[in-house]
C-alpha cells in the first residue's frame, strides 16, 4: 500500500451520492437525527521513510464534544468554507498547526453520520513530512501516529457494546497499546479499510459483520 497505490485507488474509485456511513451501522435501530450540523476531518497518511501512518489526535477533557476522545482533526463548516475539503485542511491546521502545503488530498469517504448530530465528510490526504505540529492546547491534548498497515488489518478492528442512556450501543474499536481508537473516528477507519482493502462498503454491511471480534 504506497502513496501512488492510494492515489490510482482514489481516483478509479466510483462514490455513491447516495451512501451514508455512521454510528447507525452497527445500530440499525438507532435512527439519523434531522437538521445534522456540517462538519469534516482530514484523515492523514503521512509517508514515512519506512511505510505510511496515520495521524490521530487526542481531544482535551473539557470539550463539549467528544472530550478525552482520540479523533481525527476537523470540525464543523464555517460559512467561509468553499468545501469539505478546505473546512478539513483549515481545522487541521488550527487544531495541530499542519499547515495544508504539506497535504495533498487524493480523496473522500462517504459522509459520516454521528448519533450526536453531525455530517462528518472524511477526507483523505497524504502528508509529507518534515513538518512542525503545534497543537492548540484548547482542544488538542496530544497528537500520535499509527502504522497504517495496523489499521488496515481486520485482525485489529474490534466490535464493544457500551450502555447510553439505558440503550445498548455497538462501536468499532482499534486499541493500539494504550490507545483505545473507538467510535466515530474507528468506523471512519473501516470505512477506509471498506474501500482500499475491503473492494468498497458492503451492500449488506449493517446485517454482515463478518471481520469484526466482538468485544463484550
Amino acid at each position: 500500500m504506497t502513496p501512488d497505490w492510494l492515489i490510482d485507488r482514489f481516483e478509479t474509485l466510483e462514490s455513491d451520492p447516495e451512501a451514508l456511513r455512521g454510528d447507525h451501522d452497527l445500530n440499525p435501530g438507532m435512527g439519523i437525527l434531522p437538521d445534522l450540523t456540517p462538519a469534516a476531518v482530514l484523515i492523514p497518511l503521512v509517508e514515512r521513510e519506512t511505510e505510511l501512518t496515520t495521524l490521530f489526535t487526542q481531544r482535551t477533557s473539557h470539550l463539549k464534544h467528544h472530550a478525552g476522545q482520540i479523533s481525527f482533526p476537523g470540525g464543523h463548516s464555517d460559512p467561509e468554507d468553499t468545501s469539505a475539503e478546505d473546512t478539513a485542511l483549515r481545522e487541521t491546521e488550527e487544531e495541530v498547526g499542519l499547515h495544508r502545503s504539506h497535504i495533498r488530498v487524493i480523496g473522500r469517504l462517504a459522509p459520516y453520520i454521528t448519533r450526536t448530530g453531525f455530517s462528518v465528510i472524511p477526507v483523505v490526504g497524504l502528508v509529507t513530512p518534515p513538518f512542525d505540529i503545534e497543537p492548540d492546547p484548547h482542544e488538542v491534548e496530544d497528537v500520535f501516529e499509527v502504522p497504517l498497515n495496523f489499521l488496515m488489518d481486520p485482525a485489529n478492528h474490534q466490535r464493544h457494546k457500551r450502555e447510553v442512556n439505558g440503550t445498548r450501543r455497538d462501536f468499532y474499536a482499534m486499541p493500539y497499546h494504550d490507545r483505545f481508537i473507538w467510535g466515530a473516528t474507528a468506523g471512519m477507519v473501516k470505512n477506509l479499510y471498506d474501500v482500499l482493502v475491503g473492494g468498497g462498503p458492503d451492500p449488506n454491511f449493517r446485517r454482515d459483520f463478518q471481520g469484526a471480534r466482538t468485544v463484550p
